[in-house]
């Protein structure tokens, strides 16, 4: 039994776990309203036949509708105000109570639930503000998926939670700027998380893709210096945490 992980740029990311497949936040147009994508459109191979849909929260980087409309029929599981907005949406929204574990195949063996997350600096008027991380438990080991998040404390409660130690911990670690507003991780921080939640393995997310229009005057090579300083911080914060710093469209495979 394996986990494979599909990194497909911003905090799109495929996890195929015991014959099940589960996509994260799905960003797959050539563009996001104002940002600009750098590199190809994800190819449809790489999400198609999706079990489940993860959704952190409703910013527009992560909850497109175009892109959501791409898994018609397939349950979208996020906090119960954002699943009111996703059916408002057409689309198969579910929400998940406190606590709650779902099921998201037939044999029962592969479950996702909820945890926190700290990101409720930018509020829309349009969207509900819940945000959250998932927890994905399963016979070959358990994700932790951080959605768009501050630190906090409680992080380390995951693997009670989760019944298990933290395989792998997908956490952002920059964003469509050089500057980060409340509400997210850097390198230094996202590694302080994969220590408290003493995760084996870490995929560092959210960056590297999006960018605004004016991107020429930010500082040459901001959007490729996160990744770089996330391994040095997880050296630092986690030692025994092995990064794993995938290039857009490719992948990680744990046994």
């Amino acid at each position: 039994m394996t986990i494979t992980l599909t990194w497909l740029g911003h905090a799109t990311v495929v996890v195929d776990m015991d014959g099940v497949r589960i996509v994260s936040d799905p960003l797959l147009q050539r563009h996001n309203g104002i940002l600009r994508r750098r590199g190809a459109t994800p190819r449809g191979e790489a999400w198609s036949g999706a079990d489940a849909v993860l959704l952190s929260h409703l910013h527009h980087d992560h909850a497109e509708v175009a892109s959501l409309r791409m898994f018609d029929g397939v349950p979208v599981l996020t906090a119960p105000e954002n699943a009111v907005w996703v059916v408002k949406k057409g689309l198969a929204g579910r929400g998940l109570g406190e606590g709650e574990w779902v099921t998201v195949d037939d044999a029962g063996d592969v479950a996702v639930r909820l945890v926190p997350a700290v990101h409720h600096s930018r509020p829309m008027p349009h969207r509900p503000n819940a945000a959250n991380g998932h927890l994905v438990r399963g016979p070959s080991g358990v994700v932790w998926l951080a959605g768009d998040t501050d630190l906090y404390p409680e992080m380390e409660n995951h693997p009670e939670l989760a019944g298990s130690p933290v395989d792998v911990a997908v956490v952002p670690i920059g964003g469509w700027g050089p500057r980060l507003s409340p509400g997210h991780m850097g390198p230094k921080q996202a590694a302080t998380a994969c220590r408290l939640v003493g995760a084996r393995s870490a995929v560092p997310v959210h960056w590297q893709t999006l960018h605004v229009p004016v991107a020429g005057r930010f500082p040459r090579g901001w959007m490729d210096l996160a990744g770089p300083r996330f391994v040095e911080a997880l050296a630092h914060e986690a030692p025994s945490c092995r990064p794993l710093v995938l290039d857009i469209g490719s992948s990680a495979t744990l046994p």
